[in-house]
């Protein structure tokens, strides 16, 4: 709900015509081709890289700034386990074509049903939310690409999407999926410096627009980054560093709390380079914050104020040239 008030207010701010579609697309199988853990040993949580093929045979388009929609499930032997405990039969033939476990591990459990009333059951099922995720790839990447941290409820178990994503989902097998276009957090063009700043896995829709700029040849991209730790945390460290190297990158400041210094914080060293912000909003630059909501999002944004003044802020976001896509 976040991500679509942002689209709208960024339609309005930035003065586009084409207003974003509210009508939710289907769902389409994606296979999981691969997942990896990114930072085994940080004190942060497990964070997860995926890679998922298109379906065949779709005309599945994205770019970089767009967001996937997840259809999470529950993982099949539990909800078996509980269909069985409850006395229904999980292989049972529904009326649509589906067996009574494809429709139960897309929907919320019900705490009160009676054991064997399946019309009870299936008048109590409501079907889980999607969540949504940045994606960190491009279509000439040959895959869409996930990065996402692995959540805890209070109780200790898993979050319902990065419980699916990180834990149960098997790999070959389908993802539910769509996409949804984000057109306030799509790229500029080549010629147009680019300052990309964020924290944790909002270097997923960062790295998208990497990726995007490297393909069209653009150089001048400035990145922030911050997390915990850089020996465990440096997410696509490896990558951004050849990136630099290739003239991709004009710039890389990472930061990491845990290692100290004095720049612990992104926010703390892009005042540290205020200098060096003025003269690329001068140039012409677009800022795109990626990352956390609470935090890092609002820091930043004092800190863009504090530089170019209260006017020189709401020019650039009147302007669309400082769109944020925060969670």
């Amino acid at each position: 709900a976040l991500r679509h008030w942002q689209q709208l207010l960024g339609q309005i701010g930035g003065g586009a015509s084409e207003l974003p579609d509210w009508s939710p697309a289907d769902y389409q199988p994606w296979p999981l081709l691969q997942r990896e853990h990114l930072n085994p040993g940080s004190l942060g949580g497990p964070v997860y890289w995926l890679r998922l093929q298109p379906p065949a045979g779709s005309d599945a388009q994205w770019q970089a700034g767009d967001i996937a929609e997840i259809g999470p499930q529950h993982a099949a032997a539990s909800t078996r386990d509980w269909l069985r405990e409850r006395d229904f039969n999980p292989e049972l033939p529904l009326d649509d074509g589906r067996t009574l476990l494809d429709r139960v591990v897309r929907s919320h459990l019900p705490s009160l049903v009676a054991p064997g009333d399946l019309p009870g059951l299936l008048a109590a099922l409501q079907p889980l939310p999607h969540r949504e995720y940045s994606i960190a790839s491009v279509m000439a990447d040959g895959a869409l690409e996930l990065l996402l941290r692995r959540q805890l409820r209070a109780d200790g178990t898993p979050g319902i999407g990065s419980g699916w994503l990180c834990d149960h989902a098997v790999l070959h097998e389908p993802v539910q999926l769509r996409l949804r276009r984000n057109q306030n957090f799509h790229g500029v063009a080549a010629e147009v410096p680019l300052l990309l700043i964020g924290n944790g896995t909002g270097i997923a829709g960062l790295r998208a627009h990497l990726h995007e700029r490297a393909r069209t040849g653009a150089r001048r991209t400035w990145l922030l980054f911050g997390e915990r730790s850089a020996a465990h945390d440096f997410h696509f460290g490896d990558e951004l560093q050849a990136m630099l190297s290739d003239g991709t990158l004009a710039r890389l400041d990472a930061v990491f709390s845990r290692d100290g210094g004095a720049h612990r914080y992104v926010q703390d060293r892009l005042l540290a380079e205020a200098a060096t912000l003025r003269q690329w909003v001068e140039e012409g630059a677009t800022i795109l914050v990626c990352g956390s909501l609470q935090g890092m999002a609002p820091a930043v944004d004092a800190v863009i104020e504090q530089v170019l003044g209260a006017d020189g802020k709401e020019a650039l976001l009147l302007a669309g040239r400082y769109r944020r896509d925060v969670y």
